[in-house]
């Protein structure tokens, strides 16, 4: 018997399903769209490019994995072995802590960030193709404002 106490769930109203689908559908393209651009012209996937930019805008191109794995929105485990696949290719290097052993450090190599640069104008392409050039400068300030209201959402959480 379900608990009286509880309130009724607050559906959606109308608006808010039809936004909430199209930002669902539209994540989820656009992730898949970068993804097949950076597969076809760069051999990567769009992840290991997220892990390689965020490395390079670091000081010393280097973050504990910890940092990394939040940066880049994974698990531990995801990251690892993403890691472990940018190591066979030379683009990251993975350092035990000196001071707390249980840590590591990946620091991304020049011949990652030689990979990151030569991925990258194809990358800003896509983006720039698929998601601003669909909006107009009102819609691409607007959108900023939306998704970091929703991160600052869920960074409370």
């Amino acid at each position: 018997m379900p608990n009286s106490t509880l309130s009724e769930p607050r559906w959606l109203t109308e608006p808010e399903r039809r936004a909430w689908l199209a930002f669902l559908v539209t994540t989820r393209r656009l992730d898949e769209a970068l993804d097949r651009q950076l597969q076809r012209d760069s051999g990567m996937p769009h992840t290991y490019y997220m892990i390689l930019a965020m490395l390079s805008e670091t000081e010393g191109w280097s973050l504990r994995m910890s940092d990394l794995a939040e940066r880049t929105n994974s698990s531990q485990s995801r990251l690892s072995h993403a890691v472990a696949r940018l190591e066979e290719n030379g683009w990251v290097i993975r350092k035990k802590c000196s001071s707390d052993g249980r840590s590591n450090w990946a620091t991304l190599t020049r011949a990652g960030f030689d990979t990151l640069a030569a991925a990258a104008p194809g990358h800003v392409e896509a983006v720039r193709r698929y998601l601003f050039d669909a909006l107009t400068p009102e819609q691409v300030e607007q959108l900023a404002t939306i998704s970091e209201a929703v991160l600052d959402r869920l960074d409370q959480d």
